[in-house]
C-alpha cells in the first residue's frame, strides 16, 4: 500500500514539474489561440453534465471536479444558473464525496446525514430550467434563489442560509461587468473558508479582442478580471492560484481561481 502511495506522490510531483514549464511555452500559446477561436462558435455550449447543459469548457469542468474533491466543501454557492448543469455537477461531486467518506469509514451511507448542499442564485430562473433541475435526481442537494445576486435582500438571505456551514466554496458566474462582479466579491468572497476558493468565471473577457462581445455590456477594461484585480488590492487574504490555470491551459477563468489563505 505504501509503495502505491509513493508512486502516486511521484506522479503528482511529475505533473507539477510539467505544469511549471507551460507558461510561455508553445502549448500555452496554442491554448490561448484555441480559446480565442472557439469563443464565437460557442464551443463551450456543446457539453452537459448528467443530462443538463453546463456551458463550460471540458477543462474547467474537470478542474472544478478536482477543486471540489480537494476542498470537500459542505456548501457551494453559485451565482448564475442558466440550464443548471453546473449546479448538477457540483451536487453530484458532493454526493460522491459523501459516498466515498462512508466507504472509507466502513459504514452505510445515511442520506439523512448528508448535509452538503449547493445554493444557486439567478436574476431569472426560467420555468423550464427550474422544472428540469427540480426533476433531476441530484435536486435533493440543490436550493435556488431568484433575484439579483447583489441585491441587499438576496445577499442577506444567502448569508443567513450559509451561517450554519463551515467550509464554503463560492463560484461567481452571472453578470460579467466589472461593477457587478466586484459587488459579488464584496458580498460573498468572505464566506469562503480558509483553504477553499472563490472562483470567478469569464475573466478571459479581458484577454479577448475588444469586439468579441458587441452586444454585451462587458468587454476589455470592464469585466470579471478587472473586478478581481480591484478586489485583491484590499483583500490580501486571497491569492490567485496560477497552478490551476497553468494546468488547465484552456479555461474561462485565468486569474480567477482565488484561494483564501487567511
Amino acid at each position: 500500500m505504501m509503495q502505491n502511495i509513493n508512486k502516486a506522490q511521484a506522479h503528482f510531483e511529475e505533473c507539477r514539474e510539467r505544469i511549471a514549464d507551460y507558461p510561455g511555452a508553445e502549448i500555452e500559446m496554442a491554448a490561448k489561440e484555441f480559446v480565442r477561436a472557439s469563443t464565437q462558435p460557442k464551443y463551450s455550449y456543446n457539453f452537459n453534465w448528467l443530462s443538463r447543459p453546463i456551458i463550460q469548457y471540458p477543462q474547467d469542468i474537470v478542474g472544478m471536479q478536482e477543486l471540489i474533491w480537494s476542498v470537500r466543501p459542505d456548501l457551494i454557492i453559485e451565482t448564475g444558473i442558466a440550464h443548471g448543469g453546473s449546479l448538477i455537477m457540483s451536487a453530484s461531486i458532493l454526493a460522491l464525496i459523501d459516498y466515498c467518506e462512508a466507504v472509507e469509514k466502513g459504514v452505510p451511507l445515511d442520506p439523512k446525514a448528508c448535509k452538503r448542499r449547493v445554493l444557486g442564485l439567478d436574476i431569472d430562473i426560467r420555468p423550464h430550467n427550474r422544472a428540469a433541475i427540480e426533476a433531476h435526481p441530484m435536486s435533493h442537494r440543490i436550493d435556488m434563489m431568484q433575484g439579483s445576486s447583489v441585491a441587499p435582500d438576496v445577499v442577506a438571505k444567502v448569508r443567513e442560509y450559509a451561517k450554519d456551514y463551515q467550509r464554503i466554496l463560492v463560484c461567481l458566474d452571472s453578470n460579467h461587468t466589472h461593477e457587478h462582479v466586484l459587488e459579488e466579491l464584496k458580498a460573498y468572497a468572505d464566506l469562503t473558508a480558509v483553504g477553499s476558493y472563490c472562483v470567478v468565471f469569464d475573466t478571459l473577457v479581458e484577454d479577448l479582442p475588444d469586439d468579441m462581445y458587441p452586444d454585451r455590456p462587458w468587454g476589455v477594461g470592464n469585466n470579471p478580471k478587472t473586478a478581481v484585480f480591484e478586489f485583491l488590492k484590499t483583500h490580501d487574504e486571497f491569492v490567485i492560484d496560477k497552478e490551476i490555470e497553468n494546468k488547465l491551459l484552456i479555461t474561462v477563468a485565468p486569474d480567477g481561481f482565488l484561494k483564501r489563505v487567511a
